[in-house]
């Protein structure tokens, strides 16, 4: 049986990427502050990842008695965004637990990583003010342009992976994760979506299904020789149901380099690659 380990599987997305590997036949390991849900037939460590110690031992083979390392490891714990907690304690949490959780990954000899990095490294989420991006649709070669610390923190995520695939050569996808929208969300986000379409404007009215992201994650820990590089992860349509073209015209007047037709609800933030490296197919729509 095919094993991976995710952190953070109390958590929001963390929960749906637990459930989809279950039921694709996977052993689950979650590490986290916390369990999670008791519906999930997970085995569960609680460990701190800021420790470097701790993190070694939960990724290790003798706090399950699993002899063979991990198939792969979905890191997903982290302070999920600013305003929550100190911006030191942001920084800290999120680099350390990464810096961690991949250090670990090459010292046990795990070859295969997804990490949570996010839109929000683009900048725009969490900018004092809103500013247009360089171009439409957003891709993985659009500069990032954080202004917040959470965003930063995303931004040197990528760079330590990238650091972790020269030296030890495991496999890291940097997921840059849209706003993860679970079953239970889209009543809400429907009911004002048609009125008030600056609700969603910070995050060009991206989203993805939580089900189509445990859907990625297991992905990208199935495919092999993909290196260390950005994925973003983000549905094909916006979370509006007004068209995307009415959108750009009223909210993103000055974007003049348009590289692709917008003719009805296409996203704004480009998919393409997870399509092209993944084979993933969106299954949940808006």
């Amino acid at each position: 049986m095919k094993r991976v380990l995710v952190t953070g599987g109390a958590g929001k997305a963390g929960h749906w990427i637990i459930k989809h590997f279950l039921e694709h036949g996977y052993q689950v390991t979650n590490v986290d502050t916390r369990p999670p849900a008791p519906e999930l037939d997970c085995h569960h460590l609680t460990a701190d990842l800021t420790d470097l110690g701790q993190t070694i031992d939960a990724l290790g083979p003798h706090s399950t008695g699993n002899r063979a390392p991990y198939d792969g490891v979905v890191h997903m714990a982290a302070i999920p965004r600013p305003q929550m907690h100190a911006n030191q304690e942001v920084w800290r949490i999120n680099t350390n637990t990464t810096y961690n959780v991949l250090e670990a990954c090459g010292l046990l000899g795990i070859k295969k990583a997804v990490i949570a990095s996010s839109e929000s490294s683009y900048g725009i989420c969490f900018a004092n003010a809103f500013f247009e991006p360089d171009y439409l649709p957003i891709d993985e070669a659009h500069p990032q342009y954080p202004e917040d610390t959470y965003g930063l923190t995303k931004v040197v995520n990528e760079a330590t992976a990238d650091m972790f695939h020269r030296r030890d050569g495991t496999q890291i996808l940097s997921f840059r994760i849209g706003n993860v929208v679970c079953p239970e969300d889209y009543a809400g986000i429907k009911a004002r979506a048609a009125e008030h379409p600056e609700d969603r404007l910070r995050i060009l009215w991206s989203y993805i299904d939580s089900r189509d992201l445990g859907q990625a994650c297991r992905l990208g820990i199935e495919k092999d020789g993909l290196g260390s590089q950005p994925i973003i992860i983000a549905a094909e349509d916006t979370s509006s149901p007004l068209p995307s073209r009415d959108l750009m015209q009223r909210f993103c007047p000055g974007v003049t380099d348009l590289r692709r037709d917008y003719t009805d609800r296409e996203a704004f933030i480009s998919n393409q690659r997870l399509k092209d490296l993944l084979g993933w197919q969106q299954e949940h729509w808006f």
